[in-house]
């Protein structure tokens, strides 16, 4: 069952989001938890090797935090890197394709932008392509899992083979994914997260940010998380990594309730094998970054990066 009522997060701005992005840092945020799913015993499930063709993180145009824009849909921030058929993809939320309004976050019945749809990746040279959107295939396939359709949120944007050698499967400042984490988010666990909406202006030392999470929703197929600042509009599908670096999860919501101003992500493990079973496109796999996992990044303020303030979880 979904906690709380959230707004997805696509390019467009209110003065509302502009004024709660601006005084987040003063707020303190209650907490709530619910039971945890029972989940594998590994705590990150194995990925990809990285392929050496991958462009230099210092060079490379595309990599995971780059801006995808989908005709007729919305502005987003990208995630990850996989590949799956010979084929190398950016990740993004699936609401990014979405034509209805902020408030439809039921991915069974949200209007979908339909697969094929091209997308401007920032840094690529040619137009990207949806070829996967979870909402399309949960409404394909006529899913009543009233918890899959509320949190899974996780759409893949085909690159073009053209632009495949300016790829960098780093997460930017963090370094990592080392992996898919199969841990996921529960009560009280540390997460770092990279977003690169519009309304920072290009200051990229708002970008990095840690958090906390507040446990599970829909049942384990999402988690809620506040950070040092939320995400906001055009932060939308940003990556989310665990304290071990490990690839957890997306940002799918800005929540108004019960914990204002915290965001709604989708567990990327649930995601991620949904895809799998249903998408079509092959074997999915996660590329890992070249560069190692940290927490705290040189040059990147350990105030941007802390666990927010605020009462014991659970209080």
């Amino acid at each position: 069952m979904r906690r709380g009522s959230g707004n997805k997060l696509r390019g467009a701005v209110t003065a509302a989001v502009l004024t709660a992005a601006a005084t987040v840092t003063a707020l303190v945020l209650p907490a709530t938890a619910t039971a945890q799913p029972a989940r594998p015993a590994a705590a990150v499930a194995p990925a990809a090797p990285a392929a050496p063709a991958w462009a230099p993180e210092q060079s490379a145009a595309i990599h995971p935090g780059v801006l995808t824009t989908t005709t007729g849909g919305g502005q987003c921030t990208s995630n990850f890197v996989f590949t799956a058929g010979g084929r190398t993809y950016l990740g993004q939320a699936a609401h990014c394709s979405a034509t209805g309004k902020a408030t439809d976050t039921d991915g069974c019945t949200s209007t979908l932008l339909p697969l094929g749809t091209e997308v401007d990746i920032t840094g690529a040279t040619r137009k990207g392509v949806l070829a996967y959107s979870s909402w399309s295939a949960m409404q394909a396939r006529g899913e009543t899992d009233r918890g899959a359709c509320g949190a899974n949120d996780f759409a893949l944007v085909a690159i073009d083979p053209a632009d495949v050698a300016s790829v960098n499967p780093t997460m930017p400042f963090f370094g990592g994914p080392t992996g898919v984490s199969s841990a996921g988010l529960p009560e009280g666990a540390q997460t770092f997260t990279y977003g690169n909406s519009p309304l920072r202006g290009g200051i990229s030392a708002l970008s990095p940010k840690g958090g906390v999470s507040a446990g599970d929703t829909n049942g384990g197929w999402g988690h809620e998380v506040y950070t040092t600042s939320p995400g906001v509009p055009g932060d939308s599908g940003s990556g989310y990594l665990d304290a071990d670096g490990g690839a957890v999860a997306v940002l799918s919501t800005l929540n108004l309730a019960p914990l204002p101003v915290s965001n709604g992500v989708a567990d990327l493990a649930r995601a991620l094998a949904y895809a799998n079973e249903y998408g079509g496109l092959g074997p999915i796999a996660l590329v890992p970054g070249t560069r190692a996992f940290t927490q705290s990044p040189p040059g990147v303020p350990a105030t941007a990066v802390a666990v927010p303030a605020g009462p014991p979880l659970g209080g």
